[in-house]
């Protein structure tokens, strides 16, 4: 790269003629050179006007001349101050901003960055984002995926898109590129099955997804969640008409869930529901909405939340007229930020038959609430803890022998194995 810069001083002058006396200030005062006599006098500066330069004297600054795209983005080279007295004063910036600014000006051209220092990778990640490079159509997803394969959760660890169905249809790439997300709002976005992002939901690629928000997303029974979201904790289904009876039977494969909420959808059958998620995930029908499902805890968070509203900008500006856009605040403005507005969910229609067909969500209890005997208390004497655990044991036969599909607690296996 060429970054040398020539510095060229063209003295154009007109005629060779006497320019006047020549001022030098020295320690306070005023001399005049004598120049016939080659000595300085004490003098008081004369009130007629003179030319320190004849008329033609001109100076230029040449840079890079032979590309002036690189010359305009190389102003910023100087930091212009003022002093207290009022004199502008110039410093050249620090080599590591220098360098910081020209790599994030080509930072599509990393080949990769797995093993570089987070903490610069961080201002790296800064520095282009400020200059918008991952709004690029082509280069911004390139250099957005050097930073997700070698900083994974650091760049993004939560996505909320919820209501921004066309940020999803103008990103979809640079969304699927973000590896390690463990939490992902997509609600209200009218997906439905055939979607590519909930076929890449399936895929090994999100397996750290700890908690998924799927609100009103026209789904049905197809068994899109077939594959991944092992480590899932937390999901909501709700306001989903077309999921019936069978797609709840898709869920009993997630194990580790915490919380579920399945209101607002086709449901024939629902206490039939309610015992069988109860019975085979050991999930409790709440009587009071949870706070898991109130959409206030998903937020984007990230290296990229800047990135991900400055898309989000670029889809307003492409959809609103021209005349009725508005500017940020100062502040904001100023340091080339956005501030997102949390809008509140909007499904109307279907929260109104969500509201009719009762609340369907289900959490977890405690281990503390289990009415099976913890290790940590203290019986009263050795037989009765014995004859207890006699009583039990009998009553865990009994309900084996009836519901063969029922699934023991590590509580009761090991109460079992004491015999």
């Amino acid at each position: 790269q060429n970054w040398t810069r020539g510095m060229s001083y063209c003295l154009h002058s007109e005629s060779h003629l006497d320019t006047g006396p020549i001022y030098v200030r020295e320690n306070g005062k005023l001399h005049v050179v004598n120049q016939g006599a080659g000595g300085i006098q004490n003098v008081t500066p004369k009130t007629r006007p003179f030319r320190l330069f004849s008329r033609g004297f001109s100076v230029e600054l040449c840079m890079n001349r032979e590309d002036d795209r690189a010359r305009r983005q190389r102003t910023d080279h100087f930091i212009f101050t003022y002093t207290k007295e009022g004199n502008l004063r110039y410093s050249a910036k620090s080599l590591f901003s220098l360098v910081l600014g020209y790599i994030s000006d080509n930072v599509d051209h990393i080949d990769s960055l797995i093993g570089f220092p987070e903490q610069i990778a961080e201002k790296l990640f800064s520095a282009a984002e400020a200059r918008q490079k991952f709004t690029e159509p082509v280069t911004g997803l390139r250099a957005l995926q050097k930073f997700t394969e070698a900083y994974g959760n650091l760049v993004l660890c939560s996505l909320c898109l919820r209501n921004r169905y066309l940020v999803i249809s103008e990103k979809l790439e640079e969304i699927k590129s973000f590896r390690e997300l463990t939490c992902l709002d997509l609600s209200c976005c009218k997906l439905g099955d055939e979607h590519e992002l909930l076929e890449h939901l399936t895929k090994e690629a999100l397996s750290s997804v700890k908690r998924l928000l799927l609100k009103d997303n026209s789904l049905s029974d197809v068994r899109v969640l077939k594959k991944g979201l092992e480590n899932l904790l937390v999901l909501d289904l709700s306001c989903n008409p077309k999921i019936t009876d069978v797609g709840i039977g898709y869920l009993l494969s997630f194990k580790k869930l915490n919380c579920l909420d399945i209101s607002g959808t086709g449901l024939k059958d629902v206490n039939a529901v309610i015992k069988r998620i109860q019975m085979q995930i050991g999930l409790v029908h709440s009587k009071v909405p949870l706070n898991e499902f109130d959409h206030s805890n998903c937020k984007t968070e990230g290296w990229a939340e800047q990135t991900v509203l400055q898309w989000e900008q670029a889809v307003m500006e492409a959809i609103k007229p021209q005349d009725d856009l508005r500017s940020r605040t100062a502040a904001l403005h100023f340091y080339g930020k956005t501030h997102r507005i949390e809008e509140v969910v909007k499904c109307k229609l279907v929260e109104a038959e969500t509201k009719a067909s009762g609340n369907l969500q289900f959490y977890k209890k405690k281990v503390q609430n289990c009415h099976l005997p913890l290790k940590k208390e203290v019986a009263g004497s050795h037989e009765l803890k014995n004859n207890k655990k006699r009583a039990l044991a009998e009553q865990e036969r009994e309900r084996t022998s009836k519901q063969k599909h029922l699934c023991l607690t590590v509580e009761d296996w090991d109460l079992l194995n004491t015999y």
